[in-house]
């Protein structure tokens, strides 16, 4: 799977979710249907090309579509 194909997967995936903003790493690799190693690389270039948003509560982490959910909103309130 090449990263286009997966950033397609994930997308999609993710929009169709209407009642969940943020998913683990899991959820992810489970969308994508590799193993973690692989899935995390794929995830890591999405973050940092700021298509998915890295969240964590320091002891949990989860991913999210950029600018979708409560966290996104509040954040760039003025």
């Amino acid at each position: 799977m090449d990263y286009e194909e997966a950033k397609e997967k994930i997308v999609s995936g993710l929009q169709k979710k209407k009642s969940k903003t943020k998913f683990y790493f899991n959820d992810l690799a489970k969308m994508l249907g590799l193993k973690p190693r692989v899935a995390k690389k794929l995830i890591s270039q999405m973050v940092q090309e700021e298509v998915l948003e890295y969240w964590s509560s320091g002891s949990t982490s989860m991913y999210g579509l950029k600018g979708a959910g409560k966290q996104a909103h509040a954040e760039h309130e003025d």
